[in-house]
């Protein structure tokens, strides 16, 4: 992979994983808030389950293949 797109790579991850840490504690403030919005609280919690997907994805695409 040619170095500037590892590097756009690695900051599309660091994006993701400082929008995934947010979500955290979004989700984490609602839900101590009561009466809180369920579905805001299940969408916000789907769409933190997709970052997951995302960060998992863009992490596994940088690391290089290995033969055993």
């Amino acid at each position: 992979m040619i170095d500037y797109q590892q590097e756009e790579l690695r900051r599309k991850l660091e994006d993701l994983k400082v929008e995934h840490r947010d979500l955290d504690d979004v989700i984490t403030r609602l839900s101590q808030d009561a009466p809180y919005d369920q579905l805001q609280l299940k969408r916000l919690k789907k769409r933190k389950l997709a970052l997951k997907d995302q960060i998992t994805l863009l992490e596994s695409s940088l690391v290089p293949d290995i033969i055993a």
